[in-house]
């Protein structure tokens, strides 16, 4: 039985980073989006990515980034996986590289699997919430406007929190998981109790379908 991955997005500070991954993080998500509150600089990242160990990827979030400056983080920060929130298209997340996933902004009438139809490049896609601009925003959406038997592996995202991820996991069988603010207690603040507390959700639908196979 497949185990559903994890990655905790948004993280600011070397003790987060660290709590992330005794948790049980596959990923760790750092924000290169200047408007954002957790948004950091090339110089912390590279600080904060320095205390990943081996087999837990480093992912970096863009918004409608300029290609020089994605090459420029690039250059001097070693992320494992990109991910793109933005207008991008394939060709733009195609160009560097990387292993990379495409964000899609999911409400009632939305077409996922023609969405993804336009990212044939993109190893996976994240469905978040569709909120005025960019990310989530903290907001759940209807897991029910998810297709089925969706073809790309699939991020789920939008208002995870630990009283939630199990029932996410069980309805949507994604492929991973994506939190950040439900593991916050101020934004780019993240809180070891709410971390653990989210991977244990995470394990126990996944043991709960390990059970009824």
């Amino acid at each position: 039985m497949m185990r559903t991955r994890i990655k905790i997005c948004g993280l600011t500070r070397p003790e987060d980073v660290r709590d992330a991954v005794a948790a049980g993080a596959d990923a760790i998500g750092f924000v290169f989006y200047p408007p954002s509150p957790r948004s950091v600089s090339v110089e912390q990242a590279q600080a904060l990515i320095s205390l990943l160990p081996p087999f837990v990827t480093s992912v970096g979030l863009f918004v409608n980034e300029e290609p020089a400056r994605v090459r420029e983080v690039l250059d001097a920060v070693p992320l494992g996986l990109l991910q793109f929130h933005g207008d991008e298209d394939d060709a733009y997340g195609a160009a560097f590289g990387r292993p990379w996933m495409k964000a899609a902004r999911v409400r009632a009438g939305f077409d996922l699997v023609n969405y993804a139809a336009r990212f044939p490049r993109a190893c996976a896609i994240l469905a978040d919430a569709w909120v005025d601009g960019y990310g989530g925003g903290g907001e759940v959406f209807d897991w029910s406007l998810l297709p089925s038997g969706f073809s790309k592996p699939l991020v789920l995202a939008g208002g995870l929190t630990p009283a939630n991820v199990a029932a996410a996991v069980e309805r949507v069988r994604p492929w991973a998981v994506d939190v950040s603010s439900g593991v916050e207690i101020a934004k780019g603040i993240k809180a070891c109790a709410l971390m653990e507390a989210f991977v244990a959700g995470v394990r126990e639908a996944d043991g709960r379908k390990q059970s009824a196979v």
